[in-house]
């Protein structure tokens, strides 16, 4: 089934914490330094992830400070490669997605932050999780903040938020036994809308088993204001892929939701050709007076998309990164990062 869900009028004002719109200022950029050989077999792919990472983190810091999160024992090395504008805080980490496994910040009317817990379980299991799994609890500690609990299990990147009631998520990534056994859309649907403070979700299937995420809707569609999204769409789609079909079916879903939508092409003439490559222009990351975006390499759609962010976007500067070493790990800027409200 898919389409939107209720509307709950109530949702957005149980507690009065709502998470706001990720273009909204920012105190903090949150990173997360990958160590884990269980998760990276190949030390020198780890070392140019760990580049790759420092790169966007020090081009964050240009414009916001960033807190680089790694065990005391991996500062150094991290040390060597991060600029002045990253400070590095002890907690440990094996990965760096933190978008997925670092805190949600929720926000009331008096500005006063609280973290709601969604909690990181790998994936559904699926990665080593005993130190990401504990960081929007320990960033809770160091920060002294409050933690608001959720029932579910999940990530970040599978939901879509505007900051002004509306959501956008596929199913697969959350009605699934390996993040919430035994509960119905209805029941997540509804705890989604009281950790966002929002008013109403826009679901469309999604794609179980094929990637980790399970089609987290980040690499696909992006708010960029209230009821406004970017899609990342081939141009000429491979009816073969199930990624592609289910892209097809999702802009459909969001076109019938009532959703302006202005869609990027992907690029075609790319430096990494790998078909498991996520080669999303969509995977950006908003940070105060910037839009941080990657480049693929093809000239055209490279344009597209920069032309696309500075409409969207505008008065911030747009800086785009090679970020390919995420992009072969099936994320990308986006998922690499977690703001924190101003």
């Amino acid at each position: 089934m898919i389409g939107m869900g209720c509307y709950n009028p109530t949702a957005a004002s149980i507690d009065g914490y709502i998470v706001p719109a990720e273009e909204n200022r920012h105190q903090r950029t949150f990173m997360q330094w990958p160590t884990s050989r269980k998760v990276y077999r190949s030390k020198r792919f780890l070392k140019h992830v760990q580049r790759t990472i420092a790169n966007v983190a020090n081009t964050i810091s240009e414009f916001e400070p960033v807190v680089m999160l790694a065990g005391s024992q991996d500062h150094a090395n991290a040390q060597r490669l991060l600029g002045r504008g990253v400070e590095l805080w002890d907690i440990p980490t094996e990965d760096l997605w933190a978008r997925d496994s670092g805190p949600i910040f929720g926000q009331n009317a008096n500005g006063d932050l609280a973290i709601r817990h969604i909690q990181f379980n790998g994936w559904g299991n699926k990665q080593i999780h005993h130190y990401d799994g504990k960081i929007a609890q320990r960033l809770a500690e160091r920060l002294n903040l409050p933690v608001l609990p959720t029932s579910l299990k999940g990530e970040a990147g599978g939901i879509e938020q505007d900051g002004h009631g509306t959501l956008l998520a596929h199913e697969s990534s959350w009605v699934i036994r390996n993040r919430n056994p035994g509960m119905s859309r209805a029941e997540i649907e509804l705890e989604l809308l009281r950790a966002y403070g929002a008013r109403r979700i826009i679901w469309a299937d999604g794609l179980k088993g094929q990637d980790i995420t399970d089609y987290h809707i980040d690499s696909l569609a992006r708010f960029t204001g209230p009821n406004r999204v970017l899609v990342n769409l081939p141009d000429r789609p491979d009816l073969s892929d199930p990624f592609h079909q289910t892209a097809l079916a999702t802009h459909d879903v969001l076109r019938a939701a009532g959703l302006q939508i202005e869609v990027i092409p992907e690029p075609i003439k790319r430096r990494v050709n790998s078909r498991d490559f996520v080669a999303s222009y969509v995977n950006y990351y908003v940070c105060n007076e910037a839009v941080i975006a990657a480049q693929f390499g093809d000239k055209r759609t490279d344009d597209i998309a920069v032309d696309a962010l500075r409409r969207h976007y505008p008065g911030r500067e747009i800086v785009t990164l090679n970020a390919d070493a995420l992009g072969e790990l099936g994320g990308g800027i986006h998922c690499a990062t977690h703001e924190m409200p101003a």
